[in-house]
């Protein structure tokens, strides 16, 4: 069967689970689960986990190496991306690629993409 079951991001420090929290909740995720360190989210069946782990290296998060670059979220109609990426910085996350807000991705694609401290990637895309 097609689709995503979950998805678990491991995060260096549990401080960088605030940028996550607020995010995934805007964009109508549900808090699942939650402990010292992590929570799960979910929303149309699937669900995301972020979490410290003990088991991760000591290494930053490098979206440019090879893996996962960044992650691409529904964001509702335009309007509901608008506002998503101008309060998104009070938030932890920046916004990138600002001279081509929102057609980044082409004339027919409209989408805002963010980036927070820790260098996790989010693209936001309008219906």
């Amino acid at each position: 069967m097609p689709g995503l079951h979950h998805l678990d991001i491991w995060i260096a420090h549990p401080d960088d689970l605030t940028d996550w929290i607020w995010l995934l909740a805007r964009l109508g995720w549900t808090t699942e689960a939650e402990w010292p360190g992590g929570s799960t989210f979910t929303a149309g069946g699937a669900y995301v986990s972020v979490t410290t782990t003990p088991n991760t290296i000591d290494a930053p998060h490098d979206r440019r190496r090879p893996g996962v670059n960044h992650l691409a979220f529904e964001g509702g109609a335009p309007a509901e991306v608008d506002r998503l990426m101008t309060d998104a910085p009070a938030h932890g996350w920046g916004p990138l690629y600002v001279d081509r807000y929102p057609h980044a991705g082409g004339p027919q694609h409209y989408a805002g993409w963010l980036e927070n401290t820790a260098g996790f990637k989010v693209e936001i895309v309008a219906d």
